[in-house]
């Protein structure tokens, strides 16, 4: 960093938001270098100290992405004065952001990062990266419910996007969405008069849950990170790739059970 990093990328890097996100922060004047206001475009120094909100941040120069089974109970947030909140759980030496929340009744994978672009690119639901989920429900599922659930529905003033159902048994099926509203399965079973009893998040675009335990987590493998990345259109170095467009086809990955 002998040249100097850019202030938003720095942020970025550092797992505080998406570049664009910083630029936001910078603007609004809650980003300081050494104490002092910093500007939009700014680069960061190798002995310089950033602050956000007064909080100092760590630039951590290698990208990590962690896979993590949350359990039921903890909360997706970094609130310290929430106890469950999911970072009070987690002993990894780096500052970390997750990528897409799961309620505090829902359970299984959810990925973790300090690369800011990254999150981004996966949360963004314009992009159609796929999220399967395993739910339960507490009465018998009929081929209606699922051809309608499929077909979108309507809830907090929207209609969902088509999704792909598969059923596991009379009260169990998979689900595999390309957006992340706000309790949207709960909130889609419920327009239907269904219940969910149990939900796990079992994929995350090609990222899987597999047999990890709840509170267990794992870094993904190089593979499983460079495959993400493509997925997501972005190169190893966090530098969006706009050359190509990932099709449709490319995204999906094929069910398969637990």
């Amino acid at each position: 960093m002998s040249e100097g990093i850019r202030l938003n990328k720095y942020l970025s890097e550092a797992g505080v938001c998406s570049r664009r996100a910083a630029d936001e922060l910078i603007e609004k004047g809650i980003v300081k270098i050494n104490g002092i206001a910093a500007v939009t475009g700014q680069k960061v120094m190798e002995a310089d100290v950033v602050t956000v909100n007064g909080k100092v941040i760590k630039n951590n120069n290698e990208a990590v992405v962690i896979a993590y089974n949350k359990p039921i109970g903890l909360t997706c947030t970094a609130a310290e004065a929430d106890p469950d909140n999911i970072f009070a759980h987690i002993d990894y030496p780096i500052r970390l952001q997750y990528i897409g929340r799961l309620d505090k009744d829902s359970q299984g994978l959810l990925l973790l990062t300090n690369d800011g672009d990254l999150a981004n690119a996966i949360a963004k639901s314009i992009n159609n990266h796929e999220k399967e989920y395993r739910v339960r429900v507490n009465k018998p599922i009929t081929e209606d419910f699922l051809k309608s659930m499929a077909q979108g529905v309507p809830i907090l003033d929207t209609v969902t996007k088509r999704c792909r159902l598969k059923k596991i048994d009379n009260y169990s099926f998979y689900i595999i969405l390309t957006q992340g509203l706000n309790r949207q399965i709960r909130r889609m079973c419920d327009y239907f008069g269904y219940k969910v009893v149990n939900l796990k998040r079992i994929r995350v675009c090609n990222i899987k849950l597999g047999d990890m335990k709840p509170g267990e987590l794992r870094r993904i493998s190089e593979a499983e990170e460079n495959e993400l990345r493509r997925m997501v259109g972005m190169t190893k170095d966090k530098s969006a790739d706009t050359s190509r467009q990932i099709s449709a086809e490319k995204r999906v990955v094929r069910w398969k059970k637990e």
